[in-house]
């Protein structure tokens, strides 16, 4: 019996084999459409069992990649020789208590940020009306210090429980959490979040609801929503506008193979159709190359490369 046979079975036990996927198609996990094929592929099934599965895939000596909803993943076209973990909706849960006109949100990192925007707007909680149309889960929300409309998840962020990259669970509160633009002490130090404590306001419901219209129209109007992406492809330069900087490289619209610089707005590389991963990484290249040959400014991915 072959060590992830064993490792495949110790993980079956623990979660149940359905959640437990050999060769799993991980096109089929990013909102890019793009990947190959992860030898194994654990949908874990509650939040508890996050800690277990690792430990047991840090035994095996397995590599392992977590992921929430995938939606700013660049997956290998050979796919990940190890085992990506799946922290989803079946790790979603959330309670809101009121403390006068403060509001705390517990939340566990599998709810989609989406859906925990709509809850509080329908109580009319005020906080995350600019997180209405990110496609993440809390935990990579988290991760990556999610924003958008000149807000982000480190204004409304009391504390966090992770797993650290020693196995421990710990508690992290305000600047521990190290959250910046795109950036944190979670992503820098390898940890997994496990749930969230955040602090919305008590609000005027129509403000809420007409603020995440605005919001969710202006993303409609100048974001490329109809093909296959993975958000915006680079960091913000700092003092400069990404998609302002390509753009006046003349790339918009330029493409290799299924991958283009989207016509829409150059701060995204979309799939066209049938592109690869070795399609974006040339395109991304090209243009990044462009940029800092014309401007002296070097963009920096904020996709995250898995298997490669």
């Amino acid at each position: 019996m072959s060590d992830l046979n064993k490792l495949e079975a110790s993980l079956s036990e623990l979660i149940g084999s359905e959640n437990v996927l050999r060769d799993e198609d991980m096109k089929e996990h990013t909102s890019f459409k793009i990947g190959g094929k992860a030898d194994l592929f654990l949908d874990v099934d509650q939040i508890e069992h996050i800690k277990p599965c690792i430990d047991l895939i840090k035994a095996s000596g397995a590599a392992y990649y977590v992921v929430g909803n995938g939606s700013n993943l660049l997956v290998s076209d050979d796919g990940f020789r190890g085992v990506i973990v799946k922290v989803g909706q079946k790790c979603a849960g959330y309670s809101f208590e009121e403390d006068g006109d403060k509001v705390k949100v517990k939340v566990s990192a599998g709810m989609s940020l989406i859906g925990l925007s709509r809850l509080a707007a329908d109580k009319a909680y005020s906080g995350l009306e600019f997180a209405a149309g990110i496609p993440g889960t809390i935990g990579g929300a988290l991760a990556m210090n999610a924003g958008a409309y000149g807000s982000e998840m480190k204004e409304i962020t009391l504390k966090a429980r992770v797993l650290d990259s020693q196995g421990e669970i710990v508690e992290l509160y305000g600047e521990e959490l190290g959250l910046r633009y795109r950036g944190s002490a979670i992503a820098d130090q390898a940890m997994i979040v496990l749930d969230a404590e955040l602090e919305l306001e008590k609000g005027d419901k129509a403000q809420i609801e007409a603020k995440i219209k605005e919001n969710m129209d202006s993303r409609k109007e100048k974001q490329p929503l109809e093909y296959p992406n993975a958000g915006s492809t680079f960091k913000r330069p700092e003092g400069y506008i990404a998609a302002k900087l390509i753009q006046d490289t003349g790339l918009k619209g330029f493409s290799i193979g299924g991958a283009q610089v989207s016509e829409k707005h150059a701060g995204f590389i979309v799939n066209k159709g049938g592109a690869s991963a070795r399609d974006v990484l040339q395109l991304t290249d090209i243009v990044a190359g462009a940029v800092e040959g014309m401007t002296g400014v070097s963009l920096e991915l904020e996709i995250k490369k898995v298997g490669m």
